[in-house]
């Protein structure tokens, strides 16, 4: 019998009876949220302040360009004070609100857990200007009143890594998400949509600006491991090589890929399988930048960190489906499942085909990974 589902109001405890799933609260109460989960024994919550402070940096964001996805209201109208641009602030009280309904859920979700499980936590804030009474002076302890605090806390058991069963497979089924940048509840209604065009067997739906650039996921940061290009001056002409490694380079019959470094990218499909396969070549990793509209994901930035300090090259440009003939081996992240190797992704060949009205309409073009993570998933894992 698994551990039964918390909900705790402003520190006030639900009756467990009617406590809801998580995705029924973030789709019924406006605001940002964050999710993650315990690990070692449920000993400690995984990269809390991070996830304190990109709750806060959402509500900042959204306080200012977007309030009606923070506030119970269709038009918000917000005072000027509470329209504050000042991360610390907002951070000093996401952390205040969150941390203090934390303190009394824990201890009873902790309580409640049978043997090993992992706890999964969703901490909500939504915007309550009825609170305010309608005034324009507000100071920082009102400021503080403006906000309810929603913290839903359930058992998770977290999958294991690599083991057969436990793969991603991927679909783009979808356009950008507005206002990315911010974590907001409303986004989990909005997705719902997209559901129609999700093709059998697939477990993650992806988000594309054009059918080609591949943003993220719905649920998760999305990677690619891709063969580097290098461009190299030979006998006066730039030559196109792939990448070994920094001692060496494989002259491929330099005659035959001679190319002006303005048509360098529309040839690389040109090299023959032949010419790419039984070599070990040098990679880099690639994943959309925050420009681009995507989610600023913990566990994205955990993975920026880690190829930062082993020196994995990490480039950050949305991965492009036409390059796909390059990409070794691709991951997702979130703080749920941490990192997920992927095994294939499909795309539809005509991007109009998404306005289809259900994923068997589309023809899709597919791209398949060896079974099992690759070596450099297995490394950053």
């Amino acid at each position: 019998m698994s551990t039964p589902s918390f909900l705790f109001i402003n520190g006030a405890a639900l009756p467990a009876a009617e406590t809801p799933p998580v995705t029924t609260l973030l789709e019924s109460v406006p605001g940002v949220y964050t999710t993650t989960r315990t690990h070692s024994n449920a000993s400690q919550i995984l990269f809390w302040e991070r996830h304190l402070r990109r709750l806060a940096n959402s509500a900042r964001i959204l306080c200012k360009s977007n309030p009606k996805l923070l506030f119970q209201s269709d038009r918000p109208r917000v005072p000027n004070s509470l329209q504050l641009d000042d991360s610390v602030v907002w951070e000093s009280i996401a952390r205040t609100l969150v941390n203090d309904s934390m303190r009394k859920a824990m201890p009873v979700a902790l309580r409640e857990r049978k043997g090993d499980e992992e706890l999964a936590i969703t901490a909500l804030v939504s915007g309550n200007l009825e609170k305010l009474s309608g005034s324009e002076d507000v100071d920082l302890e009102k400021f503080s009143r403006a906000f309810d605090v929603y913290v839903h806390v359930s058992s998770y058991v977290p999958p294991v890594f690599g083991v057969r069963g436990n793969v991603a497979r991927l679909a783009v089924v979808g356009r950008g998400r507005d206002a990315a940048e911010s974590k907001y509840s409303d986004w989990v209604r909005r997705r719902k949509s997209l559901e129609r065009l999700r093709p059998h067997l697939a477990t993650e739906l992806l988000l594309s600006s054009d059918g080609d650039q591949i943003l993220e996921g719905c649920l998760t940061s999305f990677f690619v491991v891709c063969r580097k290009v290098r461009c190299q001056q030979w006998q006066g002409t730039t030559v196109l090589f792939l990448d070994l490694d920094d001692a060496s380079l494989v002259n491929y019959r330099a005659n035959n890929l001679c190319y002006t470094s303005q048509r360098i990218q529309d040839n690389i499909e040109n090299l023959s399988v032949a010419e790419r396969e039984g070599s070990a070549y040098s990679i880099e990793i690639q994943t959309a930048p925050i420009s681009d509209g995507v989610l600023r994901g913990v566990i994205r930035q955990v993975v920026i960190d880690v190829c930062s300090r082993n020196k994995i090259p990490l480039r950050e440009i949305a991965p492009s489906w036409s390059k796909r003939d390059l990409w070794v081996e691709a991951f997702t992240t979130n703080s749920l499942r941490l990192l997920q190797h992927v095994e294939t992704i499909q795309v539809p060949s005509k991007w109009e085909m998404l306005d289809s009205h259900t994923w068997k309409e589309v023809t899709w073009e597919e791209k398949q990974f060896e079974e099992g993570p690759g070596s450099i998933t297995a490394i950053i894992q």
